[in-house]
């Protein structure tokens, strides 16, 4: 960061330590061959317990969770995607991550108070916001709860955890890391809190990277 009196820079992308036996899928460019990579080097392998006759189906299946997820990001304004790629049990673990661009019109770095104000007093169905420090940045952490809704891609109740934060050194650019889970099908499992606390580690070592 600049010191006092200088323009502070603008990063050009930033970095995350993410734990074993996950993955990260650009979804600007380089889909295909990242997934490409995940599908030879990561899932070459069916667990035990998958009989020989079902570990192409099993594989091909494993494929499609990884191309569909992917794609739903991609639609959502995603930069990457974030997801397990060991499976445990004979399936992947549900859980994911998505770096995305947000579209908060207007919002230069003069306002970024009165933004994070409002993105903090908007959370709904969970225990609420609070703020965070990022590389630097002021975040603002939200964690829901969302229920189950026919025709949804995932038809099961998931919890929420979103970080928002302004672009440093920016006018105008916001970021959000947004994680989505169901968990072991209980929202207040054990399980389902470890994968929480995963990534909110995860978030925890975010840097702005500068070229």
């Amino acid at each position: 960061m600049s010191s006092s009196g200088t323009a502070e820079r603008t990063p050009t992308g930033y970095t995350l330590i993410i734990p074993p036996g996950w993955a990260r899928i650009p979804l600007r460019e380089g889909t295909k061959e990242a997934l490409e990579r995940i599908f030879f080097t990561h899932l070459d392998k069916v667990p035990d317990g998958v009989a020989r006759d079902d570990a192409m189906r099993f594989r091909l299946e494993l494929r499609r969770q990884l191309e569909k997820r992917a794609r739903a990001a991609r639609r959502n304004g995603g930069l990457d995607l974030y997801l397990p790629v060991r499976p445990r049990s004979g399936t992947l673990v549900a859980a994911s991550f998505i770096v995305a661009e947000l579209p908060i019109g207007g919002a230069e770095q003069a306002k970024a108070k009165h933004v994070l104000d409002r993105l903090a007093a908007n959370t709904a169905g969970g225990p609420g916001a609070t703020i965070r420090e990022l590389s630097g940045s002021t975040a603002v952490r939200r964690e829901s709860r969302v229920a189950a809704e026919s025709g949804r891609e995932l038809d099961v109740d998931t919890r929420r955890v979103e970080y928002v934060m302004p672009v440093a050194g920016d006018s105008g650019n916001w970021l959000s890391i947004s994680f989505s889970t169901p968990g072991d099908g209980n929202l207040d499992s054990d399980f389902t809190d470890v994968l929480v606390e995963l990534f909110d580690a995860v978030v925890g070592t975010f840097k702005w990277r500068y070229e």
